[in-house]
């Protein structure tokens, strides 16, 4: 009987820490069916908007992806790595996927993009967020950030 409890309660965990990453990708991948609209006509400003994006989308999958395998039991450096590479695979896949979606096309300096998101949000944890004031740490490692 304890058996089966220690089980459920190691499942559980492994839904409680993927789950957001799995809901994020979900999002990425909702996103990427949807046509694009037509480009503004300062094309400029349609192209800062929509790199942007990529980046912060990025980035949050892979801060996502960290806290997961982190909490899974993976090393920070190895977390960190685990979760570049898993961003930057999804990125890919995203951008294969894109080119069955009609009205869209797949762009392989998007992949540039949301690799430039991911490695950011790998500094930003590493190199920024310890630095921060010490709520701000609390709140983080009550997010299981760091």
């Amino acid at each position: 009987m304890k058996n089966s409890k220690t089980s459920f309660s190691l499942l559980k965990k492994k839904i409680d820490i993927w789950a957001p990453v799995f809901v994020w990708a979900l999002f990425i991948f909702s996103f990427s069916s949807l046509s694009t609209n037509p480009v503004s006509e300062i094309h400029w400003k349609d192209f800062i908007v929509k790199k942007s994006a990529h980046i912060v989308i990025y980035a949050i999958l892979t801060i996502l992806s960290y806290r997961a395998f982190h909490e899974g039991g993976v090393g920070k450096k190895d977390a960190a790595l685990y979760a570049m590479f898993f961003a930057i695979a999804y990125g890919i896949s995203d951008e294969y996927h894109q080119s069955f979606t009609v009205g869209r096309d797949s762009q392989s300096r998007d992949v540039v993009f949301d690799t430039i998101g991911s490695i950011g949000a790998v500094v930003l944890l590493w190199k920024f967020l310890p630095k921060v004031p010490p709520k701000l740490r609390k709140l983080a490692r009550g997010l299981r950030m760091i």
